[in-house]
């Protein structure tokens, strides 16, 4: 959302980020300061969480959701406002709600966005990147997003998803799609020099966690590597811990959170990207590696990342740990064929999701409700 607020500052419009002090999505403790700043044209605003009363209760609550159980209304706000809350945040767009003509809140499963959205929801829009998990099958995200003026979202895949997870959808929604900078430059050797990597490799670049598909990545890389006697380390950078079991210690190297001005060199230098998350909305790093002329090899059983191979011809999708071994042979044996899939994915990336043509949809849809609600 800071790179739309950005883009759209500097096409002339007057933009507020509103955001919390908090800096990781694990324990939304607040790590920055409170206060006022401008940013690119934008100005921006902090504001302090609160942490939940009871982290028992909320604990229970998130085992539940997290198991598919039905929570009843009364517990379903008990769950949003046992995450974290942001009074502030809240205070200050309800003093100043008349004065805006568009509110738009990122993403669908925290307390500001669920609580922020009544504020004034006839000039309100909820871009929510959206997965078919649990959290989405709430009552309450369902009613968010039918009960606000519009939403955004970032592929079709995610646009039915909604349909489906609230039949009462805004009528004002579209696919915006999310865009991705440009690099003005690659340094893939530089990388692999910087970093001591001697072997061609593989890269795993996002959060290493359960629900990204890292564990289940760890073991079919595993067992392609015993298959196939492929040549490639697998490399991964990111937050949480990696847990890399012993059996591999010699095949992956961590290199644990990298700057952001670092990363599209580690897409160039990597042989494949592998994606095997099935909870994306868009996933950034897949169009990252496509722009860096790096094939992309993904979980066939995420929805919207085999749209996208599907869609551009840039990529190869796998089903289970054979064909993912089948995968990286293939790159391993036919580089040729494998830099030909990148090519398609780059200029896929080139006519659909650069910021000039997500920010006009983007003010496509701000024209059509600020008209409508002054009308």
């Amino acid at each position: 959302m800071a790179e739309a607020a950005r883009g759209l500052a500097a096409r002339g419009h007057e933009v507020d980020l509103l955001t919390t002090c908090a800096k990781s999505h694990y324990s939304w403790s607040n790590e920055f300061p409170a206060g006022t700043f401008v940013d690119g044209g934008v100005t921006v605003r902090r504001f302090a969480t609160v942490a939940a009363r009871s982290r028992l209760v909320a604990a229970q609550l998130e085992q539940r959701v997290q198991r598919g159980e039905a929570l009843d209304a009364g517990e379903e706000v008990a769950w949003v406002n046992g995450r974290f809350r942001v009074p502030d945040l809240y205070l200050h767009l309800m003093g100043r709600s008349r004065e805006l003509d568009a509110i738009v809140l990122s993403p669908y499963l925290f307390w500001s966005t669920i609580y922020g959205a009544q504020v004034a929801p006839e000039r309100t829009i909820v871009m929510p990147c959206l997965h078919d998990e649990p959290y989405a099958w709430l009552n309450i995200v369902s009613s968010t997003l039918s009960d606000v003026a519009g939403a955004w979202f970032l592929s079709e895949p995610e646009h039915q998803l909604a349909h489906r997870v609230a039949p009462g959808l805004a009528p004002r929604h579209a696919v915006v799609g999310a865009a991705v900078a440009v690099p003005a430059s690659y340094d893939p050797a530089g990388f692999r020099s910087r970093h001591g990597l001697g072997r061609p490799f593989v890269l795993y670049a996002g959060r290493r966690e359960e629900g990204k598909g890292w564990r289940r990545l760890l073991a079919s890389f595993g067992a392609a590597v015993v298959a196939h006697d492929l040549p490639f380390d697998l490399v991964t950078c990111g937050v949480g811990s990696a847990d890399v079991p012993e059996g591999l210690a010699d095949r992956v190297v961590d290199l644990g959170y990298l700057e952001e001005d670092e990363l599209p060199h580690a897409f160039a230098a990597a042989e494949a990207l592998l994606q095997p998350s099935r909870n994306e909305s868009f996933s950034r790093t897949v169009m990252e590696a496509w722009l860096a002329g790096t094939p992309v090899i993904a979980d066939a059983a995420g929805e919207v990342v085999a749209w996208h191979c599907e869609r551009s011809g840039g990529g190869l999708t796998y089903a289970d740990e054979l064909e993912l071994g089948e995968c990286l042979a293939f790159v391993a044996d036919a580089p040729k064929a494998a830099s030909a899939l990148a090519d398609r994915g780059r200029q896929y990336v080139l006519a659909h999701y650069t910021w000039e043509t997500v920010l006009d949809a983007m003010e496509a849809s701000l024209g059509g409700l600020v008209g409508g609600a002054r009308s």
